[in-house]
């Protein structure tokens, strides 16, 4: 009887350390089921982190070691650059425009008149970046190659006045005036220019699209004037009578006095023009 009592209290002993054991081991095995998601998702989190922090890293680049090519439009005409790095401030950056335009025979008011546009330009600026991971620059550069032009010239058909310092003249119909003009945008064929803009064209962050904007001035000077007279006309009054004989513009003492005063009227209206507006944007691409 005694063993039987022995025997079943260290029956009773085994089980209940069997079930504490159990019971025991039944929370880590939750904890540990548990912390599997919750490592994934912090290094999850922790590679999300370091995507966004590499993506808004700069790029250590050598000098000179990128190059980029740029088109788009500007005040004067079709806009070319191509731009190389410096430093993690600066780039070096080229620049050419270029447009030709042509009219003819356009009739108006008596006057049969055509003409020419011809921009041609080429520069080099240095681009600073005040902030190298935005795109707001400053450029101050130079314009060394300046052929911006606008040619004309018209005939008078006869019969039609036209009038050179206060005095009116009638064109003469067998040999009508005829007047020529350039306007030369280019008074200093080297200039300086100035300029700031939005967009690096290599961009700090290993891009390589990038949409830059150009806005200022080249101190080209006072735009030129020069004007001919050639053909036959006589100075007339309100009623388009003639003052005198029908004489030749070219050679007529009055009639050159009268256009050169004219031009210089003109010139005066010029003189404010001394600085040429530049205004671009285009697209470009950089490669390593």
């Amino acid at each position: 009887m005694k063993r039987s009592t022995i025997n079943l209290s260290l029956a009773l002993l085994f089980a209940a350390t069997t079930l504490f054991g159990q019971s025991a081991g039944a929370p880590s095995s939750q904890t540990a089921q548990n912390s599997a998601p919750d490592e994934t998702q912090s290094k999850a989190r922790m590679l999300a982190v370091n995507a966004s922090l590499n993506k808004n890293r700069e790029l250590p680049m050598r000098p000179f070691s990128r190059v980029a090519f740029g088109g788009g439009i500007s005040l004067m005409g079709v806009n070319l650059q191509a731009a190389t790095n410096v430093n993690r401030y600066l780039n070096l950056r080229g620049t050419g425009n270029v447009f030709n335009y042509t009219v003819n025979n356009i009739s108006t008011n008596g006057f049969n008149v055509g003409g020419k546009v011809q921009f041609a330009t080429a520069g080099a600026s240095l681009d600073y970046y005040p902030f190298p991971s935005h795109g707001l620059r400053l450029s101050p550069g130079f314009m060394f190659y300046n052929q911006n032009e606008i040619t004309a010239s018209g005939v008078v058909a006869g019969g039609t006045k036209v009038t050179l310092n206060d005095q009116d003249y009638l064109s003469e119909a067998s040999a009508p005036l005829s007047v020529n003009a350039n306007l030369g945008l280019n008074t200093r064929k080297q200039a300086f220019t100035a300029t700031m803009g939005w967009g690096n064209m290599i961009p700090r962050k290993g891009g390589h699209w990038s949409f830059p904007f150009e806005l200022g001035g080249a101190f080209t000077g006072v735009p030129t004037l020069n004007m001919g007279l050639t053909g036959f006309a006589c100075p007339t009054s309100n009623d388009s009578t003639c003052l005198s004989p029908y004489v030749d513009m070219s050679t007529n003492a009055m009639a050159q006095a009268n256009l050169n005063a004219q031009i210089a009227k003109y010139k005066s209206d010029l003189n404010p023009l001394q600085v040429y507006p530049i205004l671009s944007f285009g697209v470009s691409y950089a490669f390593r």
